[in-house]
């Protein structure tokens, strides 16, 4: 493309350069004609020579009036196409011997008598040639620069590109077990944001690795108390003569089948909270009447276990105004659930004021205006210890010291890893009693987006 338009250029140039020699060649012979007057015949041809010194291509001149030849060749035509004007003369292409020719004709009045026509050409062969050779010191250079930049770039790129195949087989030796960061050390600055967000990546991978390898080794020393139990039982069952000992032991083996069905359900909730897994089903709902309708679901366990289980909305005491939120509502009534189940798990019925638990609805606003769904899960035990507090959250952390049957310390890491995943936020707080309140917070849908915690 570049050598078209320099080949272009050079023409146009080309032919402004020659059309302005013709017909200054046209109007410096009419000047002499003026002069020579009625010798015109004779001075004209030598003074037409010696201004047409072409060595290569001959110019072409005619002198005549209409009805009389003065000098030069008679077949030259005084008539053409693609006419210009420049100063005094017309410029024209026209046809000279089969050929085609530029032409530069100037018309000399005279004062008695037909004007005298001057005209010059050149054929237009010679404006190619003189067009070429303008493009070829146009070209060479850019010719020459054109191979230093191929030079230069084929040993930069390869230059550049060494550091990109040492870092793909750094890559390609990493494994499952082991993801090391690779080394920047000689790595191109302008691949450095590429490779640092490797690394990063790689960071993420081997943490969420090392969480999933230390999950699975949890979960199968969880699962093997519950199956082991299962097993002695069923031998206990099987090999008793005493019907009520076999009768007692089939009960043990019942409740530790049922312990590890809650165990199998806890890590398939675990699962399930994976953000990959859930987030194309979410749906708008109300997460008011969802606390209302699990807590109702939850008040024939909490009668029959003798604990006070009420509801209240602080916002909106008629409840008459929905609170959407986007979400998973399979999810969240696990969420409520675990923790209206982890109350009635330790809330003693005994108190002399009665065991009771409060599920309270609110909207809540933080610093900067975005307004959340608040669902806050109380009750008037004896709480969580300060030192435990922090690991409240962690998976298979148990705070009472297992004397509480049927938990396996998943509910509350399932409840943090569920409202994570609607980018909401779940903490621990003390009650002015010394209960346990559990506050949970869901974006509200025209504020939905990732929460920081």
């Amino acid at each position: 493309m570049s050598g078209l338009m320099a080949y272009w250029l050079a023409w146009q140039y080309t032919q402004h350069v020659v059309d302005r020699s013709l017909a200054d060649l046209a109007t410096a012979i009419s000047k002499q004609i003026q002069l020579a007057g009625v010798d015109a015949p004779v001075t004209v041809p030598p003074l037409a020579q010696a201004m047409f010194s072409d060595p290569v291509e001959q110019l072409i001149y005619r002198i005549s009036t209409d009805d009389e030849e003065i000098a030069g060749e008679p077949e030259l035509p005084l008539t053409g196409t693609a006419v210009r004007r420049i100063h005094y003369a017309y410029v024209f292409e026209t046809h000279y011997q089969g050929t085609a020719v530029r032409a530069a004709q100037v018309r000399v009045p005279q004062p008695r008598g037909n004007p005298i026509v001057v005209e010059v050409a050149q054929r237009v062969g010679s404006r190619y040639r003189i067009a070429v050779e303008f493009l070829v010191a146009i070209m060479m250079p850019l010719a020459l620069l054109l191979l230093a930049g191929w030079v230069i770039v084929w040993r930069v790129v390869n230059q550049q590109l060494n550091p990109l195949t040492d870092l793909a087989d750094a890559l390609n030796k990493q494994t499952h077990i082991s993801l090391e960061p690779v080394d920047e050390t000689f790595v191109p600055s302008e691949v450095r944001p590429l490779t640092s967000a490797m690394n990063g990546l790689l960071v993420r991978l081997q943490a969420a690795l090392d969480a999933q390898r230390k999950f699975i080794a949890d979960a199968a020393h969880q699962l093997r108390t519950p199956l082991t139990a299962v097993k002695l039982h069923a031998e206990q069952a099987l090999s008793s003569r005493d019907p009520a000992k076999a009768v007692e032991a089939v009960m043990e083996l019942r409740a530790s089948a049922d312990r590890a069905v809650r165990l199998s359900n806890q890590l398939l909730s675990l699962a399930r909270a994976e953000p990959g897994e859930q987030a194309a089903r979410f749906a708008d709902f109300d997460l008011a009447t969802l606390a209302f309708e699990t807590g109702a679901e939850w008040v024939p366990r909490a009668l029959a276990a003798n604990v006070d289980l009420g509801f209240q909305r602080l916002d909106d005491p008629d409840n008459g105004h929905p609170m959407i939120v986007r979400g998973n509502i399979v999810l969240t009534r696990e969420v409520l659930a675990n923790l209206i189940d982890n109350a009635l798990k330790y809330v003693p019925p005994s108190r002399d004021e009665g065991a009771r638990i409060t599920l309270t609805v609110n909207e809540w606003r933080n610093n900067v205006g975005r307004r959340f769904g608040e669902v806050i899960v109380e009750d008037n035990g004896p709480g969580v210890p300060a030192d435990q507090q922090p690991d409240l959250f962690k998976r298979f952390f148990r705070g009472d010291g297992q004397s509480v049957e049927g938990g396996a310390g998943l509910g509350l890491a399932i409840v943090h890893d569920i409202i994570s995943l609607h980018g909401g936020t779940v903490h621990y707080e003390d009650t002015p009693e010394s209960g346990a309140r559990f506050i949970v917070r869901i974006p509200l849908k025209q504020d939905a987006q990732p929460a920081q915690e």
